[in-house]
């Protein structure tokens, strides 16, 4: 297992670089649920479970973790991605190998001590390869139902990641947060089963709730969704938009009419 090596000054300097990756590469962040994961999370630690869904997630989780919840955050990893990607250990993330039952039994110990007080949280992709947003069942592991038996006290939150080209040139990114689930059994036969099962139809219902919402109309998905705008276009930008505009006016001025030259 590979413990979390947080160094809050690389943090710093990695959250701002990833912040800026995420303006330049989508044009909006639809959120629902963040305020009442807020208030959940004053009073208790949270244990979040997600799809899997793109190589972006992660940026994702420490872009939310770090600018929009505000929380103390770590996620689990793959400990062969984490040496591939060390950077994401001093942002908060920890590594178990998947193929060693003694490290993963280590790293999901690791996991519940980190849920030991309200402000933290854990990320877990119970997918544990990333699968496209539409494939049923998800397919969870049984580590994250386990983290959940480990810290009773902690709440289990269901979330859904999507990623949707639309009427704009940048794709949308989608982010749903679920109401917390019943706490986890401890020792009743199939409590692990159950569990896993209620995190993964958890996870399938916030999925359904960004599928109705982009059927609904622009005005309609704003009432569903707190939306935060990610891409401000700078002065530049705006700057030559505006010659574009006044060039595109010009040339429909001088355009001859029908009928007429």
């Amino acid at each position: 297992m590979i413990a979390a090596q947080r160094r809050p000054w690389l943090a710093r300097y990695l959250t701002g670089h990833i912040s800026r990756r995420l303006r330049r590469s989508f044009a909006a962040l639809h959120l629902h649920g963040a305020e009442a994961l807020r208030r959940a999370a004053r009073e208790h630690p949270l244990l979040i479970v997600v799809n899997h869904t793109s190589w972006w997630d992660g940026l994702v989780l420490v872009y939310l973790t770090r600018r929009v919840l505000e929380l103390d955050g770590y996620a689990l990893m793959d400990a062969a991605n984490l040496r591939a990607l060390p950077f994401f250990g001093a942002l908060g993330a920890f590594g178990l190998d998947l193929q060693s039952p003694q490290d993963v039994a280590a790293g999901l110990h690791y996991a519940a001590g980190l849920l030991d007080r309200p402000g933290r949280v854990v990320w877990v992709f119970p997918q544990g390869r990333e699968q496209p947003s539409g494939t049923r069942p998800l397919g969870f592991r049984r580590g994250a139902a386990r983290i959940a038996q480990l810290a009773p006290e902690a709440r289990v939150v269901p979330m859904a990641l999507r990623y949707e080209l639309g009427p704009v040139e940048r794709p949308l990114l989608y982010v749903s947060f679920g109401a917390a689930l019943p706490p986890a059994l401890t020792s009743l036969p199939g409590a692990i089963e159950q569990q896993c099962a209620a995190q993964e139809a958890g996870v399938i219902a916030e999925l359904d709730r960004i599928e109705r919402a982009l059927r609904l109309d622009a005005s309609a998905a704003d009432a569903v969704f707190e939306r935060l705008w990610l891409h401000r276009p700078g002065w530049a930008a705006r700057a030559a938009l505006a010659l574009l505009c006044r060039a595109a006016r010009g040339a429909g001025a001088s355009r001859p009419r029908a009928g007429e030259g």
